[in-house]
């Protein structure tokens, strides 16, 4: 049995981005927690105090019935400003992962990739290789960035970071069900087709990432490092 963390950015991005492998990782006996940075929807108010405290907490709820769906044992809310990490000292988000991982002493974490569009993944992806420098008596053996819909796929911008390449996919034929399920428990966050963040993007992505890989469905993930000790 293997302890698992994933930091997310946002409600919903831990389903997005690994649902189908935490659904997996479930029934083959390991124990999943997920560490929520952001509160969610308060950036679609012109000012954050102008948000309502209602919707975040509904959002909340939708993140705790997904988060049953797929097998997470908790989630962990840190509730910083949504697409305002920017204005957030790095080392307070670094803090808040550090402290999930001295408590819970996973082995394996999975994060966003460093070079989405969103500002908060980038923020995310950094304070998770900061808070997993392997120091002292460290805990994290295996360390994966996950895609996000609607955020990997938007970054046109190559100069400073490549396109998400993966190296590492995983068969989620089996588990994809648990996965949709509890994506339609965000019904603010999901969109109608074309959009990616929707049923139809997210069942096309997991069939893409499965032929690349010769399985049905997948999710793909970037190795950011393995340590093997002996």
């Amino acid at each position: 049995m293997k302890t698992v963390l994933v930091v997310a950015a946002h409600p919903d991005d831990e389903i997005l981005g690994v649902g189908g492998t935490v659904a997996r990782h479930v029934a083959e006996g390991d124990v999943v927690y997920a560490l929520i940075l952001g509160e969610g929807q308060t950036s679609r108010s012109t000012h954050r105090e102008e948000a309502d405290r209602a919707i975040v907490e509904e959002l909340h709820q939708n993140t705790l019935a997904g988060a049953d769906a797929v097998g997470f044992r908790e989630v962990f809310f840190a509730d910083f400003p949504d697409n305002r990490f920017d204005d957030v000292d790095l080392l307070d988000i670094v803090k808040a992962v550090e402290q999930k991982i001295r408590e819970l002493r996973p082995q394996i974490v999975y994060t966003h990739y460093s070079g989405d569009l969103n500002v908060d993944h980038q923020y995310t992806a950094r304070a998770v290789l900061t808070a997993t420098r392997p120091i002292g008596d460290y805990c994290v053996e295996e360390i994966y960035a996950f895609e996000t819909l609607s955020s990997s796929e938007w970054n046109f911008d190559y100069s400073a970071q490549p396109a998400f390449s993966p190296n590492v996919f995983v068969d989620i034929t089996d588990y994809y069900a648990q996965k949709e399920q509890a994506m339609n428990c965000y019904v603010s966050e999901l969109c109608a087709f074309p959009h990616p963040r929707s049923l139809t993007g997210m069942d096309v992505l997991s069939r893409t990432r499965g032929m690349a890989a010769g399985m049905e469905r997948a999710e793909a993930f970037l190795l950011i490092r393995k340590t093997l000790r002996r």
